[in-house]
């Protein structure tokens, strides 16, 4: 089973994951904002030619009744069910489109994070689980954009829009209406967070698997030549079990949803119905009006259910937004070496060398060099270690000895290395020669002391 990860900066221990606001959207989505106002405008005109519809149907059944020519009015109707098809396809494109530049530009971010941080990352972390945020992460921003969230303006237009016609046609029926739509939202507003918790542990549980498989189809030769093939397949699939019953808590607190819009509108017609057949009769609305009213509170439940599915696209998306912000918010080794690089200013450095003589003589100097790997690295060594173990155990039968991983591997080290000198670091494994090379190649940053080239 898949061990428990030490604690990391920005994690919230009560959702199992990395936590991201609403406000660490907003970037990724405005760096679209040419083609978000457009569709802004289409979502306006949209909302124009949708609340008219009602108005010109009402109109209709009073010529009707009154048997008046329909004239134009016909002909009107189907001009503005036509034209705003048009423009919802046109914005529907427009979305699709902005969603997957959104998409490409958060990966081309990572990317470049990926690629820049300090080694000691890379040794802390998972590939796999690394991959995953470029990959299932990333996709869960797409849906921010095109189930609900960037046509929110010709949404509120169309919600206010209905609101105040409906409140024209009978106060009394639209009281009634949002008393039903309000407790609706109440409890769709709980679940969010419940939502949001949710597809956080869900992109966790992938990015094991990720890293489950990138690690076994790495090592396949060492796995077949143990003949462990059956038990990474057992720990793989049960890593997979983990993801599929994180992804059942999401369509669990998602199933909610749905429903919840559907009966706030069987509520809300019977509502109507009901109480406007009756107001109907008593004469203080007529029936133009009643059927009017049931057109606008289509059109009044229409953008709910789109804040509805807003809501559970957002949620997913923070959630899968703070795993990627928890790697964009890392320094990369370019911070590190601006930082290095300015605390080694020749007017401040208090361990400048200036004798050129001794610059030549001594080209590569440790000074009493300490290095300890952080906790993350050690855990996930004796972890290696372990399963290593646990491998040779299977194949030989016999038990094997792990060596506990201590954290500190260099302590208190020191020597001088003549420029043009040839040197050969010797000692038994786990000794620190790897650690060495990686601190000359600036791979590594000592815990203490100094590490001098050329005098600096």
């Amino acid at each position: 089973t898949p061990s428990r990860r030490p604690s990391r900066p920005g994690r919230n221990h009560k959702d199992d994951g990395p936590r991201a606001s609403l406000r660490q959207l907003l970037p990724f989505v405005f760096e679209q904002k040419g083609v978000l106002l457009v569709v802004a405008i289409l979502s306006v005109l949209a909302a124009a030619f949708t609340l008219a519809q009602p108005l010109v149907v009402g109109q209709l059944i009073e010529r009707v009744q009154t048997s008046a020519p329909l004239g134009i009015l016909i002909w009107l109707l189907v001009g503005l069910v036509v034209v705003g098809s048009v423009i919802s396809g046109i914005q529907h494109f427009l979305l699709q489109r902005t969603g997957t530049a959104v998409v490409y530009s958060s990966r081309r971010r990572l990317v470049a994070q990926l690629l820049h941080l300090p080694v000691q990352e890379y040794d802390s972390r998972r590939t796999g689980d690394l991959v995953s945020r470029v990959g299932t992460d990333t996709t869960l921003l797409y849906a921010v954009l095109t189930q609900g969230l960037a046509d929110s303006i010709g949404n509120a237009l169309i919600f206010v829009g209905a609101v105040v016609a409906m409140l024209v046609i009978d106060p009394l029926l639209l009281l009634l209406i949002l008393v039903v739509v309000g407790a609706s939202v109440a409890v769709v507003g709980a679940l969010a967070g419940r939502i949001r918790r949710a597809t956080t542990v869900q992109q966790e549980r992938v990015g094991e698997l990720a890293s489950g498989v990138e690690r076994a189809v790495g090592s396949i030769r060492t796995i077949r030549a143990a003949g462990a093939s059956g038990r990474e397949q057992a720990a793989i699939e049960e890593t997979a079990r983990g993801a599929y019953d994180a992804g059942v808590q999401v369509a669990k607190a998602s199933a909610f949803i749905v429903p919840i819009a559907g009966i706030a509108l069987q509520l809300s017609l019977l509502v109507v119905l009901g109480v406007g057949g009756f107001r109907v009769a008593s004469g203080a609305i007529t029936i133009a009006q009643l059927v009017t009213f049931v057109m606008f509170l289509f059109f009044l439940v229409q953008p709910l259910g789109s804040f509805f599915g807003a809501i559970t696209s957002v949620n997913q998306a923070l959630g899968a937004l703070g795993r990627i912000q928890e790697v964009l918010d890392l320094r990369t080794e370019t911070a590190c070496d601006a930082e290095v690089a300015a605390s080694l200013a020749p007017a401040t450095s208090p361990v400048a060398v200036t004798d050129a003589a001794a610059q030549d003589a001594a080209a590569i100097e440790f000074r009493d060099v300490h290095f300890a790997y952080p906790d993350a690295v050690v855990q996930a060594r004796r972890r290696t270690e372990t399963e290593a173990a646990a491998l040779l155990a299977e194949a030989h039968a016999d038990t094997v000895e792990v060596a506990d991983a201590e954290g500190e591997v260099l302590r208190g080290v020191s020597f001088r290395v003549p420029r043009g000198a040839r040197v050969a670091l010797v000692g038994p494994s786990g000794s620190g020669k790897s650690t060495t090379m990686n601190i000359l190649g600036c791979l590594d940053v000592p815990s203490a002391g100094t590490f001098l080239f050329r005098g600096h």
